[in-house]
């Protein structure tokens, strides 16, 4: 008996077999309990930025009405200003005028409103509108010489520009 040779064809390709990594059993509550973990962590992040967020439109809402409060004041401000500019026989009356002055700047400096314009400040356009310029040797460039309206600040609100005249 003869032996038979076996052929190879040249369609049979030897493959070299990769070690299949072995894949650690997932087990399906730990998966569940990440999923809710991550979920709760999202939802405690979202809550977060919501009372930043609150707390923030809050103090806003609550800084807003008082420069509104603030201004609806100012006229007072200016009539009162503008009788402790007038002449007058009458000490008694011009006293009370004063006192009540006082007292209103007491209150408004309390609530953190700053008084802005000053003659011999430097003009600042964030701060004072101009509505005459002059030309004053005296002066340095850019100086208020006249302040026709005071204007208020308060911290970093501006309740009203002061009206100004400036010197070039």
């Amino acid at each position: 008996m003869a032996k038979k040779e076996k052929k190879e064809t040249p369609a049979e390709e030897v493959v070299e077999e990769t070690p299949v990594e072995e894949t650690p059993e997932v087990n399906p509550f730990e998966e569940k309990y990440n999923q809710e973990h991550d979920a709760h962590l999202r939802l405690a992040a979202e809550y977060a930025n919501f009372r930043k967020r609150t707390t923030a439109e809050k103090d806003a809402a609550y800084a807003n009405g008082r420069a509104d409060a603030i201004e609806k004041l100012l006229p007072v401000y200016d009539n009162l200003s503008r009788a402790l500019q007038q002449e007058t026989a009458d000490a008694a009356y011009k006293k009370g005028v004063e006192m009540t002055m006082n007292e209103l700047v007491k209150i408004l400096t309390g609530f953190g409103v700053e008084i802005i314009g000053a003659v011999g400040d430097e003009f600042d356009p964030n701060l004072h509108n101009a509505i005459m310029h002059t030309e004053d040797e005296s002066l340095p460039e850019n100086t208020v010489s006249q302040v026709f309206q005071q204007g208020f600040k308060m911290g970093d609100k501006m309740i009203r520009f002061a009206m100004v005249q400036v010197a070039n």
